[in-house]
């Protein structure tokens, strides 16, 4: 008899220890236990020393191969914009037919262009795939010491975000596949400005999915397909706090891009963004219509996601896989603000700052880039 009322007293008490438990994570009749969010890292990041003329940079594969012609070429304006090129020792190299070298030899020589006190920026060739194998062994310590610039877009964001966790400002810019076409436009231009000190203020023109406001925050992100696959890892600069997320992409389909959008979502990335902004969005889906069947764009897909935080988002700024894929710096503090008649953003660092309006930059497309772009191919 007494062992079984120490039975019942035992059940009653568990039975109501879950009860607790279950109201105090319920919410308006919500029983569900939801789990307590990680708190956000602080992403302070350094800016490196801008470039004078004879400094030398390094020319690295991380991504996808590239051919050294192509890589020479590249070297050939960055000579002309009075730095030293040096190329990287394993940039020859190629696994399957198209990643550069293996995980070793790409990591190695990310090793070689950090620890070189005479090289100033790392300029990646190409994008396309295979940062993410890289995630593991890239160096902490080394990055956050060292303070170089690293450039690049597309598959290089997952080393924008690595960089930002280590505590170092990079760039989302043009790479060695671009320069190696003459280095001339606006895209390369102002990329080498910007390496100068020649600190971008851009206007840019209203449009119709913006969500006006002004916000201050760090910026991060990149291409979407890339940094949304780091999340929880150690390349995942959406874990910090107070951000301005920049998000393009390129050949994706629109279900892809709102799965990757609510992956951040359920992450809760979007409750530690300050702002958004929305770059271009080449090739991508166009299989979401509304009720007159007339064709949803992707900006105001994504309008109706981020609405609900309350957030200035800026759409149509010119960078990610088009003509014209303009500076940005990474891990930096910005301000954007987000009107009726437009839209600024602005990097809260040192240098000489100069304005851009983007609505006067165009670029003409090759008929070769018009086909790969239409294949959804350009990284």
């Amino acid at each position: 008899m007494m062992e079984d009322m120490k039975k019942f007293l035992l059940m009653a008490v568990v039975a109501m220890m879950a009860t607790m438990m279950l109201t105090s994570c319920s919410k308006d009749g919500d029983d569900v236990v939801k789990p307590t969010p990680d708190e956000p890292v602080v992403l302070n990041c350094a800016k490196p020393d801008y470039l004078k003329a004879g400094d030398r940079v390094a020319l690295i594969s991380p991504s996808y191969y590239t051919p050294m012609e192509t890589i020479e070429k590249a070297a050939n304006v960055i000579r002309s914009w009075g730095f030293e090129p040096v190329i990287a020792p394993n940039v020859d190299k190629m696994l399957d037919g198209k990643i550069g070298g293996t995980v070793e030899e790409r990591v190695s020589d990310i090793h070689w262009a950090l620890s070189d006190p005479g090289i100033k920026a790392i300029l990646c060739n190409r994008g396309g795939y295979g940062t993410i194998q890289l995630i593991d062994q890239l160096p902490f310590d080394e990055v956050k010491a060292a303070q170089k610039w690293i450039i690049g877009y597309s598959d290089i964001s997952t080393l924008h975000g690595f960089w930002s966790r280590a505590g170092v400002m990079s760039i989302h810019g043009t790479m060695s596949t671009t320069l190696a076409k003459g280095g001339t436009d606006k895209t390369c231009t102002m990329m080498r400005d910007l390496l100068l000190g020649k600190v971008p203020r851009y206007e840019v023109p209203a449009h119709q999915q913006n969500i006006l406001g002004r916000a201050s925050g760090v910026l991060v992100g990149g291409n979407l397909c890339t940094f949304a696959p780091n999340v929880g890892s150690r390349a995942d600069a959406t874990k910090g706090k107070d951000l301005i997320l920049f998000v393009e992409e390129i050949g994706e389909n629109m279900r892809n891009i709102d799965r990757q959008m609510r992956l951040l979502k359920l992450n809760g990335v979007f409750d530690r963004c300050k702002g958004v902004i929305l770059g271009e969005f080449i090739s991508c889906g166009t299989e979401f219509t509304d009720e007159n069947g007339d064709v949803i764009s992707i900006e105001a897909m994504l309008h109706d996601l981020l609405a609900e935080y309350h957030i200035p988002v800026l759409c149509g700024f010119p960078t990610g896989h088009g003509d014209v894929n303009l500076p940005l710096v990474m891990g930096a503090p910005i301000t954007i603000d987000v009107r009726t008649d437009g839209a600024t953003l602005q990097f809260d660092i040192d240098g000489d700052q100069q304005i851009v309006n983007t609505a006067t930059i165009t670029a003409t497309p090759t008929p070769a880039a018009v086909r790969m772009r239409m294949a959804g191919k350009i990284e």
